[in-house]
Formats: C-alpha cells, sequence, structure tokens
C-alpha cells in the first residue's frame, strides 16, 4: 500500500470506462460509491453517437445522481470505441464533432463536471498534417470556449507512441504547447494539460521532471502503473514520491484513476488507497 502521507494529499477520482467495465454502463456510478468513491470521470460514453438520444443521457444521469457520485470529467467525442485516439483534428470527423460539443458540455454541466477532455486525433494518411492542425486549433477553440460557459476547463492529453502510434501529441512539451495555443486564441485561459503519467512513462519521459516543469500547466493527473497500465504498486512508479512531488508543486486538483486492474476485478484493486481516502472531498 502507498504510504497514507502521500496519499492522503490528493483527491481521487475513478475513471469508469476503463474500471468497473466489466458492469454494464448505468451500473458502474453505484459500483463506484460502493467502493467508497464520490467522484468519477468518463471517457465519451455513446460510442460513435454524437448526439446521443435525450432519453440515454437522463439514464446516465439517473445513474450517477442514484449513485450520489459526481461527475468530475468526461471525454469530448473520441471514437474510441472504433480504436481512434479522437477526433478534434480529423477532417471526416469535422461536423460529428461540433455537433457533440455543446451536448458534452450541457452533460457535464447536469452532473457537476469540472473538466472536458478533447482528444487530439490521429493522424490521417493522405491529409496535410499542418491541415489537421488547423482543424484541431479551431476545433479546440470552439471546445475551450463551450467549457468556460459552464464554468469548466477544456483538457489536452498525450499519449503514448507504442499503444497510440499515429497520434501526434507523445511528449508533455507537445500537448503543453497545443495548450498554449489555444489560450493564446481564446484569451480564456482554461486549456490545461492534462497529465497522465502512465503515457508519460511509456513515453520514456520522466515524470518527475514533467511535474517539475509544467504543474502550473495541469488541469488534471491521471495515473496507472508502468508497464502494464494496472493499480499502482503492481509496476515500477514510485507513486510515494510522485504524489509528494505534485503536493511540493502546489497541484490541488484531483488525481484519476485510470488504470486496469491486475485480477480483472475491479473492486480488488483499490487496496492500495485506504477506502477512507477514497472520497472526493
Amino acid at each position: 500500500m502507498i504510504d497514507v502521507t502521500a496519499a492522503a494529499q490528493h483527491r481521487y477520482t475513478v475513471n469508469l470506462s476503463i474500471l468497473f467495465s466489466e458492469l454494464p454502463l448505468l451500473e458502474r456510478p453505484a459500483a463506484a460509491a460502493a467502493a467508497g468513491f464520490t467522484a468519477a470521470e468518463l471517457w465519451w460514453p455513446f460510442g460513435e453517437s454524437a448526439t446521443p438520444a435525450e432519453a440515454e443521457l437522463d439514464a446516465l444521469r439517473k445513474a450517477f445522481t442514484d449513485a450520489g457520485v459526481q461527475l468530475t470529467g468526461l471525454n469530448f467525442l473520441d471514437d474510441l470505441s472504433l480504436g481512434v485516439r479522437g477526433t478534434v483534428s480529423v477532417p471526416a470527423a469535422k461536423d460529428r464533432f461540433r455537433a457533440n460539443v455543446p451536448v458534452a458540455a450541457e452533460l457535464a454541466a447536469s452532473l457537476g463536471a469540472e473538466a472536458l477532455n478533447a482528444l487530439y486525433g490521429n493522424r490521417v494518411e493522405g491529409v496535410d498534417p499542418a491541415e489537421q492542425d488547423a482543424l484541431a486549433l479551431e476545433n479546440l477553440v470552439l471546445a475551450a470556449r463551450a467549457a468556460h460557459e459552464i464554468g469548466a476547463i477544456l483538457l489536452v492529453e498525450a499519449l503514448n507512441r507504442p499503444e497510440s502510434p499515429d497520434y501526434p501529441l507523445v511528449s508533455a512539451a507537445a500537448a503543453v504547447e497545443v495548450v498554449d495555443k489555444v489560450n493564446a486564441a481564446t484569451g480564456l485561459g482554461n486549456a490545461k494539460f492534462l497529465c497522465d503519467l502512465y503515457h508519460l512513462a511509456m513515453n520514456g519521459e520522466d515524470p518527475a521532471a514533467v511535474i517539475e516543469t509544467y504543474a502550473d500547466r495541469f488541469g488534471h493527473v491521471q495515473i496507472a502503473d508502468n508497464p502494464g497500465r494496472n493499480e499502482p504498486g503492481t509496476g515500477g512508479l514510485d507513486f510515494e514520491d510522485l504524489f509528494a512531488r505534485l503536493t511540493a508543486a502546489g497541484y490541488t486538483g484531483r488525481i484519476g484513476l485510470e488504470y486496469r486492474p491486475s485480477t480483472g476485478v475491479s473492486a480488488d484493486s483499490f487496496e492500495w488507497l485506504p477506502r477512507e481516502l477514497r472520497s472526493a472531498g
């Protein structure tokens, strides 16, 4: 178990798109609550549907409210169910992404979410990367403004190259560069870096150095151990040290648990985090 002193300095939110995925989506908030969590986040939960039926949205809202769990973060349309890593920079997904922006923002607002994550999207064969980057900036500006309207931040995430070889943002520096461009374009300052310590480690970056360099740009932190993408304590990352570094750097946001349980049973993967620390506070 990770030292309680280091872990106790932070608030946690459980990603229900990867944890409790052995259950139907609408049962996951209650399962998270039963495990002691009061906050959860989601990838876009409606597959390739950018504008799901109101009944589907209402059912998800009810699942969260009935469980007493706050939605803290939500992805915009990401097409992860299609094996894609986001839609922001993909020309063929332009209309779908833009139709999704107000839907995702309204859903996030209705459940108290503080952050919306816009995955950048893969490079497309035959399309000029500069064209994709220009489209991405246009879409991220729209997304940042929508997030601002509900009092939320926009997150830009770096993924890892081994698992996402066509995704262009594979370093903290690359993601932060996009964040800075969005903020310069909107003047809102609400675009932030989603620092996923697992992806950084998979890319060969030093997570401690990233915290030292970019902590003031962090909007959210996510964790999984490396290798394996399982719960802390199953790999080689020193989470006691990383949690302490986040505290020292002044990070006060939540830490998202975005890992696969090593045994395949989500409820058994939280022993590293004492139950009294699972509530978001």
